[in-house]
């Protein structure tokens, strides 16, 4: 579990004054990025600089990713700060037409932690719209930049960031006909990784549980693909359920309590619900058809899933008890992972016709359908916790005897900056966890 920041509001200083008019238009952004400008940290000693000036990558990094950020080369910079009561000279950074200025100071506080401060300023309204000081200990540096990057984003956008967060997903290794697959997780930058099962025993399927605590995945131990419960913290593992059968695609309620999970009895996969304190298991769907890929929406109300029952596979939508299944995709081709947005707006999912994989989103009466991303397989689409990106892995057809890679991949809801998350190794099924703590 990541160091929990001890974050204070510095009042005095960074007091903010009535809300600035700057904000970006998220939905047009894409083709014209905000020019920021983000000087050197202001500080007192070469180590201590050089600290500063890995946070400032970090949080310069996480916001030209977003695709709505361009950063102004600092070799343009007119003005220097030499402490943080020192305002802008706005003149200077228009000059160099800036429209955001981050000011920032890094210092060591007691007991050999660090104290990073920063004010967001509105060069043409001239004003400061954000100030904050964190302190917390050194090793937790990449923290403190994500949460800053957050801090702005949210600000210049009026939407939550997604920087401080992290990604679980398979890590793929191996020949094709021996692949190794096991769970990775890492920052959302690609960063901090590390594995969390061996691959003695293939693991797919990943999935945060909205407080953090644990994963639930399913995994093929003992030869017997049955779904799991992994504590992050500990790596304690527990098998769910005492199905007789294989049980797969499992996803958490928006409170945590339940898991949703398909079972494959006889020829037919159904979808049931687990209460985790009590263990007990309510079946939802019925019939010889095969259903899975539940996801909930985020109040709970409802769950959006997968079925052949009306002859290929489809998008639909029942109540959470398993009541009222309606068929919400009427495109052409086949639908498969749906997930809700966390704001309940769009679901994403996969979508194969023509010889091609789509990643797409819809309403969630089936209307409004977008394709984003598209190739020979794209599959697995995840929600950044804000619901304005998307994760999903990609590979590319191979040539003669090659296997192309496997890589995992982000795009904005808009369609446009699709970017490669890198991985040590293959990478599939991503999750994508909410805000940090």
């Amino acid at each position: 579990m990541k160091t929990k920041i001890f974050a204070f509001f510095a009042v005095l200083l960074f007091a903010i004054p009535a809300k600035a008019d700057l904000a970006i238009d998220v939905s047009g952004a894409m083709r014209d990025p905000m020019p920021i400008a983000i000087p050197e940290m202001i500080h007192d000693g070469f180590f201590i600089g050089q600290q500063g000036n890995k946070i400032r990558k970090v949080v310069e990094a996480d916001l030209e990713r977003s695709g709505l950020f361009r950063i102004i080369d600092e070799d343009s910079y007119i003005q220097e700060f030499s402490s943080m009561s020192q305002e802008p000279e706005f003149i200077d950074w228009k000059a160099i037409k800036a429209q955001a200025l981050v000011q920032s100071a890094i210092e060591e506080a007691e007991n050999g932690q660090l104290k990073v401060s920063f004010r967001l300023w509105d060069v043409y309204g001239e004003n400061q719209v954000a100030g904050q000081s964190y302190t917390t200990t050194k090793d937790n540096w990449r923290r403190i930049a994500h949460v800053i990057a957050d801090t702005i984003y949210e600000h210049l956008t009026g939407e939550k960031g997604y920087f401080d967060t992290r990604i679980v997903y398979v890590s793929e290794s191996g020949p094709a006909t021996r692949r190794i697959k096991r769970l990775a997780i890492m920052d959302q930058d690609g960063e901090n990784h590390k594995f969390l099962t061996d691959g003695s025993s293939m693991a797919l399927t990943p999935r945060f549980s909205p407080n953090l605590q644990k994963i639930t995945y399913m995994s093929y131990a003992n030869n017997s693909p049955r779904v799991y419960l992994l504590d992050i913290e500990s790596g304690q593992r527990m098998l769910l359920g005492n199905f007789p059968g294989m049980t797969f695609a499992p996803r958490f309620s928006p409170d945590s309590s339940k898991i949703l999970l398909s079972y494959a009895s006889g020829g037919k996969t159904n979808i049931y619900e687990m209460d985790l304190k009590t263990r007990k298991n309510k079946q939802l769907t019925y019939g010889r058809a095969i259903d899975t890929s539940p996801s909930y929406s985020p109040d709970g109300s409802q769950i959006v899933f997968n079925s052949d029952r009306g002859g290929n596979q489809q998008l639909y939508v029942m109540n959470a008890d398993g009541s009222d299944a309606k068929r919400i995709s009427f495109g052409t081709g086949r639908y498969a992972t749906p997930v809700w947005s966390p704001r309940g707006d769009y679901i994403a999912f996969t979508k194969m016709a023509n010889g091609q994989f789509y990643i797409g989103v819809m309403y969630p009466d089936g209307t409004g359908e977008r394709l984003l991303a598209s190739g020979y397989l794209v599959e697995g689409p995840t929600w950044s916790p804000n619901g304005r990106v998307l994760m999903y892995f990609r590979q590319d057809r191979g040539t003669g005897r090659s296997t192309p890679p496997v890589k995992l991949y982000s795009i904005d809801l808009t369609g446009y900056n699709e970017r490669q998350i890198i991985t040590p190794a293959d990478a599939s099924d991503p999750a994508w966890s909410p805000l940090l703590p």
